[in-house]
């Protein structure tokens, strides 16, 4: 079970991977990381069972995909 904390932070995640320019390389990937954790939240919402070690990466790479669409924007 996920803490308030990180779902809080799922949310965000969310909320900053839907704004990726769809100009942006980044684009498609930031929209597929986006709808799988949508799914995850939505798992979570109602209390069914979600692989944690899953969800990390696939947060971990969502940052990862805002990071580098950052540094696309600033070259």
């Amino acid at each position: 079970m996920a803490s308030p904390e990180q779902i809080q932070l799922i949310r965000l995640l969310l909320a900053r991977l839907e704004r990726v320019s769809v100009d942006s390389y980044w684009a498609h990937r930031a929209s597929g990381v986006r709808g799988s954790l949508l799914k995850a939240l939505e798992k979570l919402e109602t209390g069914q069972a979600v692989d944690g070690s899953a969800l990390k990466r696939l947060m971990d790479k969502g940052f990862q995909i805002l990071e580098r669409a950052a540094k696309e924007r600033t070259m």
